[in-house]
């Protein structure tokens, strides 16, 4: 078993129009074994940026600290926001800089651009080598399920509501093909208005 699939976890953020949504399931597990059904991997970092990350549970709360760390020093210097670009390259540097002895994490980044509203997504692997989407990107144990999903039912322009409702089905009949993630998820979507968090049930077995 690979060390990033020792908890289990799955992690999705998809594209609208004018919106971006991001969400995970809430499952903590040791290998086959469930600890617990309310661990979510996607973290506010602020009101238009949140980061998904899955991985060895461990790192995932360590580097969540360390970025939390990171923002508010960029808060404090530059008095504002850090961009949802900027945000990204800051993880791919922190994850590169540990490359040696990496941590065990697979983030995504989903956030609206301030200026005009426009949705950025990306994804990269534990040392930090970034993929940039227009559509979606996916990371953790059931990633190849939700690519297939996620291909079927992702439209472009897709409004906040059929953006949450094409995120969630994709994630949960994901989620139902794989015993090392699940028990529940949580979806964040993303508008220039705010963001609306929903909790999702899901299977217990």
């Amino acid at each position: 078993m690979s060390i990033l699939e020792y908890n289990g976890g799955a992690v999705v953020a998809m594209v609208g129009k004018n919106c971006v949504a991001i969400a995970s399931d809430l499952r903590y597990g040791v290998q086959a074994q469930t600890v617990a059904c309310n661990f979510p991997k996607v973290h506010k970092m602020s009101d238009r940026l949140f980061v998904g990350l899955s991985g060895l549970a461990t790192d995932i709360q360590t580097l969540e600290q360390l970025l939390r760390f990171r923002l508010n020093l960029y808060k404090l210097r530059e008095e504002r926001d850090i961009k949802p670009e900027t945000f990204s390259a800051l993880l791919s540097h922190i994850l590169y800089e540990k490359r040696f002895g990496p941590y065990f994490v697979e983030p995504l980044v989903a956030g609206l651009r301030a200026e005009d509203n426009t949705p950025f997504i990306s994804g990269m692997d534990l040392i930090g080598a970034p993929v940039f989407a227009k559509d979606f990107v996916v990371a953790g144990t059931c990633a190849a399920n939700l690519y297939g999903l996620c291909e079927s039912f992702f439209k472009p322009d897709l409004e906040p509501e059929q953006l949450f409702e094409v995120l969630s089905q994709s994630l949960l009949a994901s989620v139902d093909r794989d015993a090392l993630s699940g028990w529940g998820a949580v979806v964040h979507v993303i508008t220039p208005d705010g963001v609306t968090s929903r909790t999702l049930k899901a299977r217990q077995d």
